[in-house]
């Protein structure tokens, strides 16, 4: 299949070209030879959409407060902003690039999904652009997300990963110590359960959240490198038959195939289970519950190793271009992604709701540097497995998340249940892959 890569590159002081190369070719986009002046926030004027993908609820409001302070400083940027629930984003998104009609000109975009859009020619690449002039002030984990074919497609706006988080009343009371392994959270949950009446440990049966267990076994996915799908190897079995048992023991209860988040959720946030397996995303969700007891209650830790080291994904949010967006709006663009990506506006997503910046100078600031929260996840994010960044990629968790239920709920075999994932791989997603 053909593809076409295009690329944004600056060339006067307040627009930038849109330059469009045929891949396969040697074609490069076209880039500035020269350096672009200030641009003028008042001689700006135009209207972007944005599609933002973080909780509606949590979330958006601190993004919608940024938007303010943008439209305070360039008055003639119209930015309508539209909530897409993350869910139903990623589909929403291929099929308005696709029919060339309702794309947004700014995506937030899982990091999963840059390399697939990329590979189908709906995004910009960056690359010679002001976005990419500083590139080395991003963690480099986090911007590796955005790399296809040698280009880079957007900009790191926020990584996380999974860590292990619990109610230290709860631990406290119930005398033991953090678990610093599956078997030793198994023995927590179970004493919290017997000492406080809590529940010890709650499991959300979806695909993201099985991969701790998977890599604490030393398994994986796919082997990019020598092309193999290997998601049905036998350190993946153990690590499954590991999840599994927290629940069969009861260290967790058996969680219901749909509804399981919230519920998992909203009985942490009431006190009423002491361990979960979440990410930074719900750090203000869980500050903000009356019932909690702030976020001084709240302890983070690397989740539990397996066998064979402790591991957790990476993940996070990226910004993106449509490359449908005209170049009358590039300027626009690229000014509004740079002010909602400034270290500045990063410690604001840090101290207000906990997510973890991608620029390494916003961890100078100080809101962040005394941020409890951000210390706390910064080591997990440091030692997290990096994912597959290739096209397929987020379509691995279609799959994993029924996997995750078949296993968890329905107590279907673990082999057997990754077995059927290999085969769904084969047939419908790295199909030129090898098999064990």
């Amino acid at each position: 299949m053909r593809r076409i890569t295009k690329g944004l590159a600056a060339f006067s002081s307040v627009a930038l070209a849109f330059s469009v190369a045929a891949c396969g070719s040697d074609s490069k986009p076209a880039a500035s030879e020269s350096k672009a002046a200030a641009v003028d926030p008042a001689s700006l004027s135009a209207e972007l959409t944005w599609w933002d993908t973080s909780d509606a609820k949590n979330e958006g409001p601190v993004f919608q407060e940024l938007i303010k302070q943008f439209n305070a400083k360039y008055p003639n940027v119209k930015i309508n902003y539209q909530s897409v629930p993350f869910a139903d984003a990623q589909n929403k998104f291929k099929t308005a690039a696709q029919a060339k009609t309702g794309a947004p000109d700014i995506l937030r975009a899982e990091v999963a999904w840059v390399p697939e859009f990329a590979s189908l020619g709906y995004l910009y690449s960056l690359d010679g652009s002001e976005l990419l002039a500083d590139e080395s002030d991003y963690n480099a984990a986090a911007l590796a997300s955005n790399k296809f074919d040698g280009k880079t497609y957007g900009v790191p706006q926020v990584t996380d990963s999974l860590a292990l988080l619990y109610n230290k009343e709860l631990v406290q009371k119930a005398g033991v110590q953090v678990p610093k392994t599956w078997a030793e959270l198994k023995t927590a949950a179970q004493a919290v359960k017997q000492k406080t009446g809590a529940t010890g440990l709650y499991i959300n049966p979806a695909g993201y959240f099985t991969l701790p267990f998977l890599y604490g076994e030393g398994g994986d996915l796919v082997d990019t490198a020598a092309k193999k799908i290997v998601v049905d190897s036998e350190q993946n079995v153990a690590g499954l038959k590991a999840a599994k048992d927290l629940i069969d023991s009861g260290a967790a209860p058996k969680p219901p195939a749909t509804g399981a988040y919230d519920t998992m959720m909203t009985l942490f946030k009431e006190k009423k289970v002491a361990f979960i397996i979440n990410g930074p995303w719900e750090v203000g969700n869980v500050k903000s519950a009356p019932a909690f007891g702030g976020v001084e209650n709240l302890g983070i830790a690397p989740v539990p190793a397996g066998s064979a080291k402790a591991g957790s994904p990476i993940g996070g949010h990226n910004y993106v271009v449509y490359s449908g967006v005209p170049q009358e709006k590039a300027a626009a663009a690229v000014e509004f992604i740079k002010f909602m990506n400034s270290a500045e506006s990063q410690a604001v997503l840090a101290d207000k709701l906990g997510l973890l910046p991608t620029r390494k100078s916003a961890y100078e600031i100080g809101s962040v540097k005394n941020n409890a929260v951000v210390s706390a996840f910064k080591p997990v994010t440091e030692s997290a497995v990096s994912r597959p960044w290739i096209p397929e990629g987020g379509q691995f968790f279609g799959p994993l998340d029924q996997l995750a239920t078949e296993v968890l709920v329905q107590n279907k075999d673990p082999k057997a249940a990754l077995d059927a994932v290999a085969q769904k791989y084969k047939a419908e997603v790295v199909t030129s892959y090898a098999t064990n």
